[in-house]
This record gives structure tokens, C-alpha cells and sequence, in this order.
């Protein structure tokens, strides 16, 4: 499966691969301890592609118009799919969960999983929750750093340290509650504290939060287009746990990094 970037364009080539593709397709699942269930990706990007151009891949899958009018990217999609289903047997799900996304992508991919799933499959689409919600695990960022002993088991940070971070946390928090969602989600990606803060997403509707609650010991595939950070799968999977702890759960981005995931719990 070959992707290459020449003279400032993409051109696909999915019987060939070779040493210039700029694109991966992942064959394997990988575990996501802390959540104790599998975790598979599409796609991910060749170690030595530059920044630069996968940038302009992300913005070419994401925002390039109907995908139905580029044979190349819906070709795309559903070869990581096919792959998907030869995977995990997509008849097996009972549910599927995808974030709120500005493009087409998700949507397309979920009509393309119908064509193998059961009649019954139901989906849910997790929304971007008020600025005023956000909230911060501050128990969680205690016991995992604030509270850390030295290895001659004094306290690593003494009382006031600890003060002065609480402090700059609840004055990050009075900070987010003042923005919008665009503006907070580019502004913590890369902060120490974003795997502790919570309440990004939430359910569209509260019939679907009940749905969440209700399924039991069944199997869930949350799907989503590219993953950068992980951060919005982290609070996918925050936000379901939160209800429900008896799913197995599979994580399907088209576009991601095998690593992400360990690296962010």
C-alpha cells in the first residue's frame, strides 16, 4: 500500500509498497494496560516523514471536500477497514462511539463498517462538552506526583510546592472556563497536566448516556480519523469507563502512532 508525496501533491499506489511511502498500515492490535482491553490502529506515518508533509496529509484527509468525489482517500478508508474486519470480525461489536469531528471522514467510515456489521450495531457520537464543565482530576495528579517519595522516602515536594501547584491549577481551570472549546483543546495538548483534565466530551443526548450505561460485557469499537496527542481518545475512554467498566473496547484511528496510547496513561 503505497502513499508518496511528489512535486507537492499525494499520489496512491495501493497494489505497490515501497521504501518512499510516507504511509504504514499497522497489522497488529496493541494492549492498552491501564485500560485492560485491545487497541488498533489504521494507519501511521514512516518514521522519516517530515512533519511538514504529514501535516499537509492530515489536512489533505480531513478538509480536502466530498469525499466522494476523491475515489483515492474513500479507497483509502476502506482498505484500513477491510484490514479492521479481517482483524477483530466487525460483526462481533455491538456498539460503535466516535467523537464530534469537523470532517467527513468519521462519518465515512462508519457507513463503510455497516457493510459488515450486525443489523443491530448501534452508534454514538460523544460531543464537545461546555468550557464551564471542564474539570481536573486533582486526586489522580496527587497520588501519581505530588504525593511521590524520594528513594530515602522523604516527600519529593515539600507543602508549599505543592500549594503553589495547586494553585496554578485552579488558576489554569478559571483560565479554560473563560474560553472556547477550540482555543482550550490547542492550548493544553502539549501541558504536563492535560491527561488530568476531564470533562472535554460528553454524551450528544441523555438517552445515550443511559445506552452507555445499560450495555454490559459486550464489545464497543470507538473509531476516530487521525490521533495526534491521544488526548481525544483518552477522554473517550475516560468518559465510557466513567459508566461502564464490563466492555471490551477497540480503538480504530485511520491515522495514529502504535505508541501513542501506551505512552499516555
Amino acid at each position: 500500500m503505497g502513499i508518496t508525496f511528489i512535486d507537492g501533491r499525494f499520489v496512491f499506489d495501493f497494489a505497490h509498497d515501497d521504501k518512499n511511502d510516507i504511509i504504514t498500515l499497522t497489522g497488529n492490535g496493541y494492549e492498552i494496560m491501564a485500560f485492560g482491553k485491545c487497541f488498533y490502529y489504521g494507519y501511521e506515518f514512516s518514521d522519516e516523514v517530515a512533519g511538514s508533509v504529514r501535516s499537509e496529509f492530515i489536512k489533505y484527509l480531513k478538509f480536502t471536500g466530498d469525499l466522494k468525489h476523491n475515489p483515492d482517500l474513500t479507497d483509502f478508508i476502506k482498505f484500513a477497514v477491510d484490514n479492521l474486519h479481517k482483524k477483530i470480525n466487525l460483526y462481533n461489536y455491538d456498539l460503535v462511539v466516535m467523537p464530534e469531528s469537523s470532517s467527513d471522514v468519521n462519518d465515512y467510515m462508519l457507513r463503510y463498517i455497516y457493510r459488515f456489521a450486525q443489523p443491530n450495531l448501534q452508534e454514538m457520537q460523544l460531543i464537545k462538552n461546555l468550557p464551564q464543565s471542564i474539570d481536573f482530576d486533582l486526586s489522580a495528579y496527587e497520588r501519581q506526583y505530588l504525593d511521590k517519595k524520594l528513594e530515602n522516602g522523604r516527600p519529593r515536594y515539600t507543602e508549599q510546592q505543592k500549594e503553589d501547584v495547586k494553585k496554578s491549577i485552579a488558576d489554569m481551570l478559571n483560565d479554560i472556563h473563560k474560553k472556547d472549546y477550540f482555543t482550550i483543546a490547542k492550548d493544553v495538548k502539549k501541558s504536563r497536566f492535560r491527561p488530568y483534565i476531564t470533562r472535554f466530551l460528553t454524551f450528544k443526548s441523555k438517552e445515550d448516556e443511559e445506552l452507555c450505561s445499560m450495555i454490559r460485557n459486550q464489545n464497543v469499537l470507538i473509531i476516530d480519523d487521525v490521533t495526534t496527542s491521544g488526548s481525544t481518545l483518552n477522554e473517550i475512554l475516560r468518559t465510557l469507563r466513567i459508566l461502564n467498566e464490563d466492555n471490551d473496547i477497540t480503538i480504530f484511528s485511520l491515522i495514529g502512532r502504535k505508541d501513542l496510547m501506551a505512552d499516555s496513561f
